[in-house]
């Protein structure tokens, strides 16, 4: 059951007790109205109505929609594609899998609607190669929803036509970035575009112009298109519009997935209150706020926050409202909503440990800061926990990660440096610690055996 702090748009029917992800389930739900309605309204309505809600991106970047549809180059001639990232590979994040699992029509009614306002004719859903029965669901629906005139040729009884596409990924974090996820979808190596000139709004899928958007933020537009931008952009706070879904993990009572007005509800009261706060005998030792390449933050940290107005904030980490601006002010992201929770039962250098590995594992090679940097990390790291901890390893990761941010042609850079900036940062005593930590362990080994 929802809890009464949550308010659910796209998650309205997500585990409610007979509702299937099958398409007379969907119809019996009101499904594919908006879209019946969109197709009767200019195209450039609906877009102006996305810019009015103030929908900002959800895949991570809280790019605003309306502004991305605005920016695509209409006089070319050439056709304009919509990729749908549901690329879900940032660590922490599961909140995608679960509409296209449990409400996937929803879904291609938001692709459907966001195609026709900006007329395109082929769309492509790229799912993670991890997500083999996610994409068996989507392929169903697709045939489900064209068996009805939803997609396909001269839907609902126009002269528009659109399909829609399944393209599985094979399971590389990189193509979760955009021009890397294009690549990929052309068949080839995933390697990310420079930019410019390579903006996917006038150069993407074949060199065409192209609209890349979160699955989250698909569904999204199928609400503007219900209420309205104006009435959408009353749901929330100032510049952070509508619903967001967070996903926890890790160390609560309670983990799970939410849906709550952004910047309605703070962390503390998602973690303590609505979570059931920490394990019995434990306490709050970090948060991870919005799946793991976002900055870690200390569960006793204390920030000071300046206003527009002028006016100053104190808050704790327990104090930020989920929301994007409030995250960036407190110098970490909310990110793709992943909240990853850890006790003061992790080793934090040991928790850094698994994602240098992580990182490491999935750059995808092309830029020599990167590449090289993120493998030295987590080098360094491995070293340490496997007993050859130094002193100075704190400040060598920093080193390291402090060449890499800035230098790379894509996010993934900031996307491995920023952890280890931020773990170093707010936990040296621990990394300074760690070494003697470490040789005590080994030493009482044997005893505890």
């Amino acid at each position: 059951m929802p809890h009464p702090a949550e308010r659910r748009l796209i998650f309205r029917h997500i585990d409610e007790p007979g509702y299937t992800p099958d398409l007379a389930c969907y119809l019996q739900h009101g499904g594919y109205e908006q879209l019946r309605k969109a197709v009767a309204r200019p195209p450039a309505e609906l877009i102006d109505e996305v810019k009015k809600s103030g929908l900002r991106g959800r895949g991570g970047a809280g790019f605003p929609c309306g502004v991305k549809w605005s920016l695509v180059d209409r006089k070319s001639g050439k056709p304009i594609y919509l990729i749908v990232n549901a690329d879900e590979s940032e660590p922490g994040t599961f909140k995608d899998r679960y509409i296209i699992h449990q409400d996937p029509h929803q879904l291609i009614e938001g692709i459907m609607i966001a195609c026709w306002a900006n007329q395109v004719k082929q769309a492509y859903i790229y799912i993670r190669g991890e997500f083999p029965h996610g994409a068996k669901i989507l392929e169903r629906a697709i045939a489900e929803a064209r068996a009805a005139n939803f997609v396909g040729p001269k839907i609902l009884g126009t002269d528009y036509s659109c399909e829609i596409y399944v393209h599985r990924g094979a399971g590389a974090y990189i193509c979760g970035e955009e021009t890397g996820l294009i690549e990929s979808l052309e068949g080839k190596r995933p390697y990310p575009r420079i930019k410019p000139p390579y903006f996917p709004a006038v150069l993407g899928l074949y060199q065409c112009p192209t609209i890349v958007n979160n699955v989250e933020t698909l569904c999204h537009v199928r609400h503007i298109a219900e209420m309205g931008g104006a009435a959408y952009a009353t749901i929330g706070t100032p510049n952070n519009s509508g619903t967001r879904l967070i996903g926890v993990s890790g160390h609560v009572l309670r983990p799970g997935y939410f849906e709550f007005e952004s910047g309605k509800v703070t962390l503390g009261q998602l973690l303590n209150d609505i979570c059931g706060g920490p394990r019995p005998g434990r306490k709050f030792q970090a948060i991870i706020p919005g799946g793991s390449s976002s900055k870690v933050l200390r569960w006793d940290e204390k920030f000071t926050i300046k206003q527009k107005d002028g006016s100053v904030l104190n808050w704790t980490t327990a104090d930020i409202p989920l929301d994007f601006d409030s995250f960036a002010a407190c110098g970490t992201m909310g990110g793709s909503g992943g909240v990853i929770v850890m006790d003061d039962t992790v080793n934090v250098v040991e928790a850094l440990a698994n994602l240098n590995a992580f990182y490491a594992h999935e750059s995808c090679g092309q830029c020599t800061p990167c590449r090289e940097g993120s493998a030295w990390m987590r080098k360094i790291t491995h070293r340490m926990v496997h007993g050859e901890a130094r002193a100075e390893d704190g400040a060598l990761l920093k080193s390291v990660a402090d060449q890499i941010a800035g230098r790379t042609v894509c996010p993934f850079g900031e996307a491995c440096s920023w952890p280890v900036q931020a773990f170093v940062q707010k936990f040296g005593e621990e990394f300074k610690a760690y070494p003697a930590a470490k040789q005590n362990r080994h030493a009482l080994a044997p005893t505890l055996v």
